[in-house]
């Protein structure tokens, strides 16, 4: 018994270790009673180190069979680190269509969308970058919207 303790450390710690070094960042901020109201827009910071690789940009969103649009209007603001200027990108991202339904991973009546909306991204300079992110739909409060987010993946 007491062999095997330092086999399963070592398996921990290599479990652990991978999971930091995985070159993902994900993070998503949960709505209040399943709305997204016009006047909320989450802010998630990110810190980049490697300037040289190429990263992939997804919003991640998760929805009911509820919601009423195959689609959801969101504009992106991003700052960047020691910039004063911001960039901003609107977006018309497909949540379904007529012929295949829902797009995402389903489970029950709650769909995950991960809609890539810049591939292939190089950022300028290290450091903490904020993304702040708001709907553009005439719905106010948008219904049956269960939390809004971001992922960076780093290109392999």
């Amino acid at each position: 018994m007491v062999k095997k303790i330092p086999l399963f450390l070592l398996i921990c710690f290599c479990a652990v270790s991978c999971s930091f070094t995985t070159g993902v960042f994900e993070k998503t901020v949960l709505l209040k009673d399943h709305q997204w109201a016009e006047a909320v827009k989450p802010d998630i910071a990110f810190t980049i180190t490697d300037t040289d690789a190429l990263y992939n940009i997804y919003i991640v969103l998760r929805h009911t069979d509820g919601y009423h649009y195959n689609n959801i209007y969101e504009r992106a603001t991003v700052f960047e680190p020691g910039e004063s200027q911001t960039k901003t990108g609107d977006y018309d991202l497909l949540l379904a269509t007529n012929e295949k339904g829902w797009i995402g991973t389903a489970m029950d009546d709650i769909y995950d969308a991960r809609i890539l909306i810049q591939p292939k991204t190089r950022f300028r300079r290290p450091g903490t970058y904020h993304f702040v992110m708001e709907q553009l739909m005439r719905e106010d409060p948008l219904q049956n919207v269960l939390s809004v987010g971001l992922r960076v993946e780093k290109i392999q």
